[in-house]
């Protein structure tokens, strides 16, 4: 046992001490039979909320962690949401921020360990997140579970190290732009499209009219530019030519092949992790994760959400499992 598990009992049995004895001094020797049954019954209720408390107050002076981990899960997005009739989704940038800040602020946090499962999102949403992970006061890690593509390896780049396993799915160092063109399905329609802007190029890429080859260009050139943004961050991140990795064409690669390119450093599984982060520290490591804090009302909003999604999950699970009568094809 370390020293700071030995310091967290030692804390956790006084403080669970001081409140079993506060409570029996206060009830049991009190001069009343009716009250000393009562004080019984109480010390046997509050037997479980002083245990929660003592915990709380070992853990706090003590605490049993000093690695933080966030995860950023799903498409990236300023503010991730979810409707009625489906889970909230998609990983939030200005929580993820808000988790690695509040880790960083933590001193019993030595190191950052940034989980990644994301085909990437929104630029610079993705952005923001690797600025936070940039200005943490640590070592950073990033660990590419399944996918850690586009905006993902962005973040990943912020890292000072990035972990992947073999089979992972690293890359895709790219800018996409799309548009839908409708307007010959609005002229059958008998639907034209007149133009009120103010500023030549304010309607460009209006699904309604056709794309004009300057309207083109100019979109075009908004996609060249973030693209090099891109590849000129990771590059310098990552210390490698830019001619390197604009070679790659915005492919992904299985984890064996992004190390080979460079992407990579290390493979390995979350043990394998752990074991780089206690090499790091000097010393033993335990994780804890850092979730998103919500306000009360959104977190009663999100339950809902939750809620309503798992009885509409549960119900067309029963309608159209394979052992029942009624199924949708």
């Amino acid at each position: 046992m370390g020293l700071k598990s030995a310091l967290r009992v030692v804390l956790f049995a006084g403080v669970a001490a001081v409140g079993v004895a506060a409570v029996w001094l206060l009830f049991l020797w009190y001069p009343s039979s009716g009250l000393e049954l009562a004080g019984v019954l109480l010390l046997v209720l509050a037997a479980p909320l002083v245990v929660r408390v003592a915990g709380s107050v070992a853990s706090s002076i003590v605490p049993s962690y000093n690695v933080a981990e966030v995860g950023v899960t799903g498409a990236i997005t300023r503010t991730a949401s979810g409707g009625i009739g489906s889970p909230p989704t998609g990983a939030s940038a200005d929580r993820i921020v808000e988790q690695i800040e509040r880790a960083d602020a933590d001193s019993s946090v030595d190191a950052l360990l940034v989980r990644l499962n994301t085909p990437g999102g929104e630029i610079v949403p993705s952005e923001d997140i690797k600025l936070a992970a940039e200005e943490f006061d640590g070592p950073t890690l990033a660990y590419a579970t399944d996918t850690c593509a586009s905006g993902g390896y962005e973040i990943a780049s912020g890292c000072d190290e990035i972990w992947a396993r073999d089979g992972s799915i690293v890359g895709s160092i790219g800018v996409i732009g799309s548009r839908v063109t409708a307007a010959e399905l609005a002229d059958r329609l008998g639907i034209q499209y007149e133009q009120l802007t103010a500023g030549e190029y304010k309607d460009a890429g209006t699904p309604l009219k056709e794309l004009e080859d300057h309207e083109r260009e100019y979109l075009q050139g908004l996609i060249d530019e973030y693209y090099e943004q891109f590849v000129s961050n990771v590059a310098e991140r990552r210390e490698m030519d830019a001619e390197t990795i604009e070679e790659t064409e915005a492919r992904v690669y299985i984890g064996t092949e992004a190390k080979e390119q460079g992407l990579v450093d290390e493979l390995g599984t979350k043990d394998d992790v752990t074991d780089a982060l206690e090499e790091r520290l000097g010393t033993d490591v335990s994780v804890r994760e850092f979730e998103p804090q919500f306000p009360l009302a959104q977190r009663v909003q999100l339950g809902a959400q939750r809620f309503a999604f798992a009885f509409g999950a549960g119900l067309a699970s029963i309608v159209t499992g394979e052992n029942n009568r009624f199924k949708f094809r």
